[in-house]
């Protein structure tokens, strides 16, 4: 792990950088005093997300979700309850796909819930439907563990 960590604020988008040893000991944003990395999802907009995407040096669990979605809301205590479980080595967010439509087309988003794992500026794995909380977890240890 490098020395320094960069991660982008979910709040206001201001790209952060601390010492790596911190990371667990609620790093703050030092524009807007947001935590960065508190086990909770964040929601954010298309742009904090492609900034997260690219920059962050923290792996991202990114779900693309809508209000109409059934599926989608019923998966929202799940992905919390992950989010608590894989912080801080991981964080979680979510991006509203029918107030960002340019996520679904950037993203290639066919469906919903989906979720997608970034990791040093790149998509690593995708995963769609539904699911409990253990899956999700299961799922990014799986391929957080084939980049080692």
């Amino acid at each position: 792990m490098p020395q320094k960590l960069r991660l982008t604020c979910p709040d206001c988008g201001q790209l952060n950088q601390f010492p790596a040893d911190k990371l667990g000991a609620a790093p703050k944003c030092a524009v807007c005093g947001h935590a960065l990395n508190a086990g909770k999802v964040a929601s954010v907009d298309f742009r904090t997300l492609e900034k997260m995407a690219r920059n962050d040096q923290v792996p991202l669990l990114v779900d693309f979700w809508a209000p109409w979605c059934g599926p989608c809301r019923a998966m929202a205590p799940e992905f919390e309850k992950a989010a608590r479980s894989l912080a801080p080595r991981v964080r979680l967010a979510k991006i509203d796909t029918q107030s960002n439509p340019d996520a679904t087309v950037r993203y290639n988003i066919r469906g919903i819930p989906a979720f997608i794992l970034f990791h040093e500026g790149r998509e690593l794995a995708r995963l769609s439907g539904a699911r409990p909380a253990a899956d999700l977890m299961r799922f990014v240890e799986e391929k957080l563990a084939l980049v080692g």
